[in-house]
């Protein structure tokens, strides 16, 4: 299993404050069937069977950028709420008013300085189909321990070294299949001519 992470760049995250006072921040921090293009010829997506129907009830919890240090909310602790729909993971976060840098962000959010998501993942399954334009992976399976709000979609190099690694595994098995192909040929030709 390899941690990873990675961009919902359809996320639409909205600010909101009820009639009491709290502010909340929400939103899709994944959408289901939507390719997105890592980089140069790679594409992944999430499929509605990676999320758990029961996801909501596990202890994730909800970051900026991706930083441990900038804890928004939990699950565990109440503060985080998700939902599996047909769209995705949606999330909503009640802000603690208590917590300047948690304020910041949400009046990030509010004037839409701050508007996309990222999730961090173990993964447990994945489908990669090679077509003429790149290599296309289909999430099947995923551990999620955390969903961010980013302000710059990023991927670390040790990220991308570790969906790379998965493009050249796929690539040393479709040759290793080749090879075992043309093996079982020539080794059926030789035993028609014997």
């Amino acid at each position: 299993m390899m941690k990873r992470t990675s961009l919902t760049p359809t996320a639409q995250f909205r600010a909101e404050e009820n009639e009491s006072g709290d502010k909340y921040l929400e939103g899709y921090f994944i959408r289901f069937n939507e390719f997105t293009n890592l980089y140069e010829d790679q594409f992944e997506q999430v499929d509605p069977g990676a999320i758990p129907d029961d996801i909501g009830k596990q202890d994730i919890r909800a970051l900026f950028d991706h930083d441990t240090s900038k804890v928004l909310g939990r699950t565990k602790s109440g503060t985080l709420e998700l939902r599996k729909d047909k769209e995705g993971l949606y999330g909503k976060i009640l802000v603690n008013q208590d917590d300047p840098e948690a304020l910041s962000i949400y009046s990030k959010v509010m004037r839409g300085d701050v508007s996309q998501a990222s999730f961090g993942f173990f993964i447990n399954g994945q489908d990669i189909e090679q077509r003429d334009d790149g290599y296309y992976t289909t999430i099947t399976g995923i551990e999620l321990f955390e969903i961010s709000i980013v302000a710059f979609p990023a991927y670390p190099t040790t990220e991308v070294g570790a969906r790379s690694k998965d493009i050249e595994q796929f690539k040393q098995q479709k040759l290793m299949q080749r090879k075992n192909n043309l093996a079982k040929e020539l080794k059926s030709k030789w035993k028609i001519q014997s």
